[in-house]
């Protein structure tokens, strides 16, 4: 049962750092902001290196606020890293490291999804008196129950799940969705059209709603899942990397667009952005997106499939042309929305994110908050983080998508080598011992492959899962 907010609210203040004090947090409400691109890589914009795309909104975003070059999602796949997000958990604790047939993500018509019990960052905002809103792709469950609207969002907009996910042979996918609420208004959407109007409908929810505090989450569905992205004429066939390239100047077009609407509304001062992506890019022959200097692919736990471009942006309150390599998470931004708000969020279950605001805030001493970070790929734990060092858990069974394989251990500095092209595990034994036991602390609370975590929770489950193109219009929702 979900824990009610009041009392779920009312725990921060005593785990809080006690350097993070009622003072040191903004006197205003902040309006918030987070725009989540679809498997966009580290390496594919100009302010993370990339010489290929032009993406020159991106380089003004980062001059004017943030690098975050050690951010990291809570898995390289979609479903479990946007629950991570929506939670603040990693996603084993809430059941979505994997769908009902033991893969990776969400299908359509899937029986499970975010399981309403669970607190999202939307309901602990609209608590504070946030308007709430999401815009693009939601892929945490297709069923009523699941759906942005009854998981603390007033308004929805967007497709249920990624944008491959069409009808095609042996396939039994219907049309892709578009809905509104918990309606579907075309099917099938012209997959082209996604980013633009995406954009169109952020613009429109800022101008309706600039006169009180608002959260709006926009998870663009592009550069996306298929193998062909998709951008609208303006872009299409414009960039020198083919789709990809086309589908991410269009997104850093989006960016400009949302920057400029705070601007002409008088926002700008009074809006936390920040512009990140759900996991790394995957491996395409040939290459499309480019995790570089990130070793690796998206859809595993690489430092290319889980570390994330991440900018910050807020005026007068982020120092401009600034750059954090502490190590956060997309766990964190409940957390640290959540005291911008003045919620005080934290509560009687495990927490795995944390407020990152002093970091954000450019405080000299401001420190990454997590003594761990862990690699998860599926229920498997893979790997762990502390400080500069990645150990990668020897396994005779490391799943990777679409095949097993077996691994000795290794250990990385990933700060000094990102690509993880150097074992130094010979040279440091006691750094391997401490991460050996930080992994099985982890182990006995989130959980590993056949070794249940007593942290763990189920997901949603409904009997009798249907297409959404098949139930019937919920007016008003």
């Amino acid at each position: 049962m979900k824990p009610p907010l009041v009392t779920f609210l009312a725990f921060l203040a005593a785990s809080l750092p006690s350097a993070v004090t009622a003072q040191s947090r903004p006197s205003e409400k902040p309006n918030l902001i987070l725009i989540l691109c679809d498997n966009l890589g580290y390496g594919d914009t100009a302010p993370f290196g990339s010489n290929l795309h032009r993406t020159p909104n991106l380089e003004r975003m980062a001059r004017e606020g943030m690098k975050l070059t050690h951010l990291y999602s809570a898995s390289g796949v979609c479903t479990p890293s946007r629950a991570a997000l929506m939670t603040g958990l990693y996603p084993k604790r809430v059941g979505l490291h994997m769908n009902a047939t033991g893969g990776p993500v969400l299908h359509p018509v899937s029986p499970i999804g975010l399981n309403p019990d669970e607190v999202t960052v939307a309901e602990v905002l609209k608590e504070r008196g946030y308007a709430t809103g999401i815009i693009g792709k939601w892929h945490l469950g297709d069923q009523p129950d699941f759906l942005p609207t009854r998981q603390g969002f007033d308004s929805y907009w967007g497709i249920p799940y990624s944008d491959d996910m069409t009808p095609r042979p042996g396939s039994p996918n219907p049309p892709l969705p578009l809905m509104r609420n918990e309606t579907v208004i075309e099917a099938p959407v012209d997959r082209n059209e996604l980013t633009r109007r995406e954009t169109e409908e952020a613009i429109r929810f800022i101008r309706q709603h600039k006169e009180r505090p608002f959260f709006l989450y926009i998870p663009q569905a592009m550069p996306g899942s298929t193998t062909a992205p998709f951008a609208s004429a303006a872009f299409r066939g414009k960039s020198k990397n083919g789709p990809w390239g086309d589908a991410v100047e269009e997104l850093d077009w989006s960016v400009g667009e949302i920057l400029g609407a705070l601007q002409r509304e008088g926002l700008d001062d009074r809006t936390l952005v920040i512009w990140t992506s759900d996991n790394g890019a995957p491996r395409r022959d040939p290459a499309q997106g480019s995790n570089l200097p990130l070793g690796g692919w998206g859809y595993s736990t690489a430092e290319g499939g889980m570390r994330v471009p991440g900018i910050a942006r807020w005026p007068k309150q982020i120092p401009a042309g600034t750059v954090s390599a502490e190590l956060i998470t997309l766990m964190d931004m409940l957390p640290t929305f959540a005291f911008l708000a003045g919620a005080n969020r934290s509560g009687p279950r495990p927490f795995d994110g944390k407020n990152i605001w002093p970091i954000l805030a450019g405080r000299p001493d401001a420190r990454s908050p997590h003594k761990a970070f862990y690699y998860y790929y599926l229920d498997q734990l893979q790997a762990v983080r502390s400080g500069p060092w990645k150990l990668c858990l020897p396994l005779s069974r490391r799943r990777t998508f679409g095949k097993v394989e077996n691994v000795p251990l290794r250990l990385y500095d990933v700060i000094q080598d990102p690509a993880e092209a150097r074992d130094v595990a010979a040279a440091h034994p006691d750094v391997v011992r401490a991460l050996e036991a930080l992994a099985a602390e982890a182990r006995r609370d989130i959980g590993d492959a056949d070794q249940p975590g007593v942290g763990q929770r189920p997901p949603g489950r409904v009997a009798n899962p249907q297409p959404v193109l098949l139930r019937p219009r919920e007016a008003g929702r």
